[in-house]
């Protein structure tokens, strides 16, 4: 299993392309190969032949630099070949372990619970916990009211009462004297039925069974995602600043192009002056290498396409010496090959500034997180028509309607403080609102 993305750590095995006993040239396409960004095909280095596939397609999970096939050379005995003994398949990780987890939670809880005062009968709600920690009293000495068992603060409160008056002792029972209150009100009252703090996993021919749920594995790429953004969330420090673009002169534009029969969207103008903006302000297209920032230098812009898997975000290159439509035409090949999992590792690794636009979907606005190493990333909303006062040549007001879209950037404040921020989203405010300057 080779590295084919640099934070792939395992692949699953999609589909082999050649059979056991198959004649394979140098540069010839052996399976495909889920990393944690995409469906890549892995190509033969030698000429030879496939002489055993020891990992089968549909096989998940597996470690870089296990065994998943072997080639002998031409003419050699691929029948006969045998695995290395130091050398095997991995064990399946996927393997399903559906069973192993219920039986605990099941059988702990309604096992003779009268006998063990101090065992946690109730679900405690945080007001409820903190007045019996406070007077120093315990669950099991009262009854619980709340829906499904819930231990609430009113219960707690009729406790607190009952010791002011003297009526239960004034510490919590150990489990070697009883508490006052008998056990069996106290197990019919609490809650009808025992309920298991986690239901347990739904077992095979039981699907949507009564207190139990399914477990859904995640794929490579949804664990990459969730990490990333974890990390970036918990170590980057976000700052937002947010502008009103008004896109009056971009609909025209976009008019006067079809009538070319030149197509472009509203998002081809938005990378364009976001690149544009970049290359007039190198100082928002930087990173933080762990010591400080380092300035790039190109200028890459990645755009956040949805997929079945998860978000992945393409890149268009030197994306300020492209024109519009060839901004299109990368971004429409780009996000069809995100969505069939045919992007190639350098279509998707780097990048120097990121676009997410959710216009699309009926979203006003919104903030993004950013997508280490990258400094910045620019969250578009839809556009929406707002009547607003305007003066003419002739210095008269009229109320006039106008197209707004709402764009919100993120930025690292290592490297872009706000008044940085704030410069760049002015320049490209008035980039987007002349795309004359765009051509």
């Amino acid at each position: 299993m080779p590295s084919l993305s640099p934070t792939m750590e395992e692949g699953n095995i999609v589909k082999w392309l050649k059979k056991e006993g198959e004649a394979v040239s140098a540069g010839d396409a052996l399976c495909e190969i889920e990393t944690d960004k995409a469906v890549v095909t892995l190509d033969a280095s030698d000429d030879g032949i496939l002489a055993k596939i020891v990992v089968e397609e549909g096989t998940k999970n597996i470690r870089l630099g296990s065994l998943i096939g072997l080639m002998v050379e031409e003419g050699g005995d691929w029948k006969h070949v045998e695995i290395p003994k130091d050398v095997g398949p991995p064990p399946p990780a996927s393997a399903p372990s559906v069973p192993c987890p219920s039986p605990e939670p099941q059988t702990s809880v309604p096992v003779k619970k009268e006998h063990i005062p101090r065992t946690l009968q109730f679900r405690l709600s945080p007001a409820a916990r903190n007045l019996l920690e406070k007077h120093a009293l315990d669950a099991s000495q009262g009854t619980a009211t709340g829906p499904r068992g819930i231990f609430t603060k009113e219960d707690a409160l009729r406790l607190v009462q009952l010791k002011q008056t003297g009526k239960i002792p004034e510490s919590r029972p150990t489990p070697a004297v009883p508490a006052p209150v008998p056990a069996p009100p106290q197990a019919t009252v609490g809650f009808a039925y025992p309920r298991p703090m986690t239901p347990p996993l739904s077992t095979p021919g039981q699907p949507k069974a009564v207190g139990t749920f399914t477990e859904i594995p995640a794929s490579n790429i949804r664990r990459v995602i969730a990490k990333r953004l974890t990390e970036s969330k918990s170590t980057v420090p976000h700052a937002y600043a947010t502008a009103d673009c008004d896109l009056g002169a971009v609909l025209k534009v976009r008019q006067d192009l079809v009538k070319d029969d030149i197509k472009v969207s509203v998002n081809d103008f938005i990378i364009k002056a976001a690149a544009v903006t970049l290359k007039q302000m190198p100082g928002v297209n930087v990173s933080w290498d762990g010591d400080g920032p380092r300035p790039l230098p190109f200028i890459d812009i990645s755009v956040a396409v949805a997929t079945d898997k998860g978000l992945i975000t393409p890149i268009i290159k030197d994306a300020a010496a492209k024109g519009l439509q060839e901004i299109s035409d990368s971004v429409k090949a780009l996000s069809k090959k995100a969505r069939d999992g045919k992007l190639l590792p350098e279509e998707y690794q780097g990048g120097s500034f990121s676009v997410s636009n959710l216009g699309m979907f009926g979203i006003d606005e919104f903030t993004a997180v950013i997508n280490p190493p990258q400094a910045c990333i620019l969250a578009v909303g839809r556009s929406r028509p707002v009547l607003k006062l305007t003066e003419d040549e002739e210095g008269n007001i009229r109320l006039q309607q106008h197209q707004l879209v709402t764009v919100t950037m993120s930025s690292d404040s290592r490297v872009v403080d706000d008044e940085l921020a704030t410069r760049f989203l002015e320049s490209f405010k008035a980039n987007l609102e002349n795309p004359l300057r765009l051509a």
